[in-house]
């Protein structure tokens, strides 16, 4: 049996798949105005999901929040 993943561990995990997704788009976005191909592009945006600093992603979310 499975358990049923927490509200804080799904909003860690949709927390990475927005930036992962953002990540992607801006990648995706900027490669094609460099001039590449769909291919190189798709590339591009893989590539910016894999280099994505979770660390950075993450700190927000540690520790009490403000208000």
């Amino acid at each position: 049996m499975v358990a049923e993943p927490s509200e804080q561990q799904r909003r860690l995990a949709r927390l990475v798949r927005d930036a992962c997704v953002q990540a992607a788009l801006q990648a995706y976005e900027q490669a094609g105005i460099s001039g590449l191909c769909h291919e190189g592009a798709w590339e591009c945006a893989v590539g910016a999901m894999r280099s994505l600093d979770l660390d950075a992603v993450l700190a927000p979310s540690v520790g009490p929040r403000d208000g």
